[in-house]
């Protein structure tokens, strides 16, 4: 009966003792496992990805531009007089070959006049050595005069001849001269500065640089230069479509067409010279004014595209984290192509099926385990 109570009583003490451990040693087990578990739950940084996405073929390139006159000469007289009139006045459009003022130089006159009158007694001198050499060569034939006297005639005449000919281009130009009294437009265009007034001496260079009279502008047809970033400029090519919009016309543009570029960049601003070409038959744009310049530029092989935000800039290169199927972190390099703002076109080092990590940690390396957000990262 002892036995048996003694039995009882150490049924009771381990069912107690094992009650105790249930009651108060269990939940510290249980905590110490939650606490282990969300220990190595943090050891695993929570990342967002996205997979890249093919860019576009073309690119919107936005770039200041410089509106210039499709031709723009300053003209000068070529003959030094007093004005006597002028036809043109700033505004004024003209068209080739239009008169737009007159010289008076009676200097040239007066030397024209001198030398007709040389000419003509050159020519009359040339006549008379030319009948007397004939009349000795002549002569010369029936052994009635002697060789050398002949040939002595017909070099006086040749003589004659050459100063005839002196003569006349003497004539020719002074009458040239002479027509430089009248000035005309080269081009069709706007006079856009007149410079000179009725009797004002005009002065084509005697005595020291020349002044122009007027400033002819063709606006009929604009230049419009522009200067594109060394990463873009292979894509610019003659043929490229530009659009312009200037301030003072809101919600207003108008289109252009690459028509030459530089072939070179400029190795002080690594830029590349670009001339547009427009038609503005109307004179709304003015030569001088300021304009933005839209040029579409298309890529026959268009790369990836990820957010700016994905890409990590270490010494030896651009490189983006990719998450693999274990959920560990490879860097991969890759190579930039085109820049789209927030966006950036990946050239080369992906192939488009990567989960890349948006907005890594600047620490984050190779072998690094992390967790994937459930929730997608939004494309930038």
């Amino acid at each position: 009966m002892n036995r048996s109570k003694f039995k009882l009583t150490i049924t009771l003490i381990a069912v107690a003792v094992c009650a105790a451990f249930a009651i108060g040693g269990l939940p510290r087990l249980m905590a110490r496992n939650k606490v282990a578990q969300q220990t190595t739950a943090l050891s695993k940084p929570t990342v967002s990805v996205i997979t890249p996405t093919r860019a576009p073929a073309q690119q919107m390139l936005v770039l200041p531009g410089d509106i210039q006159a499709y031709q723009r000469a300053g003209i000068y007289a070529r003959t030094s007089g007093y004005l006597k009139a002028w036809h043109a006045d700033i505004g004024t459009h003209v068209h080739s070959g239009q008169l737009l003022a007159e010289i008076e130089a009676p200097e040239v006159d007066a030397q024209l006049e001198q030398a007709r009158s040389d000419a003509a007694m050159a020519t009359a001198n040339y006549d008379i050595a030319k009948v007397t050499a004939d009349r000795w060569a002549d002569m010369l034939k029936k052994n009635a005069v002697s060789k050398q006297s002949a040939e002595e005639n017909i070099s006086i005449m040749k003589a004659k001849q050459a100063t005839l000919a002196a003569s006349l281009a003497n004539v020719k130009r002074l009458e040239q001269l002479q027509s430089y009294e009248k000035v005309y437009a080269p081009f069709d265009g706007v006079i856009t500065v007149r410079n000179v007034d009725v009797g004002a001496l005009i002065d084509a260079g005697n005595s020291g640089p020349p002044a122009a009279l007027f400033e002819l502008s063709e606006t009929d047809r604009l230049r419009i230069f522009v200067n594109v970033p060394q990463d873009d400029a292979p894509y610019v090519i003659p043929g490229t479509k530009a659009l312009l919009s200037l301030s003072q016309y809101p919600g207003r543009s108008f289109a252009g067409t690459v028509a030459r570029t530089s072939g070179a960049i400029d190795p002080r601003s690594r830029t590349l010279r670009v001339e547009v070409d427009m038609d503005n038959p109307d004179g709304t744009l003015l030569p001088g004014a300021f304009a933005q310049v839209s040029l579409t530029l298309t890529s026959s092989n268009p790369g990836l595209s990820l957010p700016a935000n994905a890409l990590l800039f270490r010494p030896h290169g651009v490189q983006v984290a990719v998450v693999d199927a274990r959920g560990v972190v490879q860097l991969k390099t890759v190579e930039l192509g085109r820049d789209f703002g927030t966006r950036m076109e990946i050239r080369s080092g992906l192939n488009g099926d990567e989960q890349v990590i948006v907005n890594p940690n600047d620490a984050i390396s190779a072998g690094q385990a992390v967790r994937i957000n459930p929730h997608p990262a939004t494309s930038a």
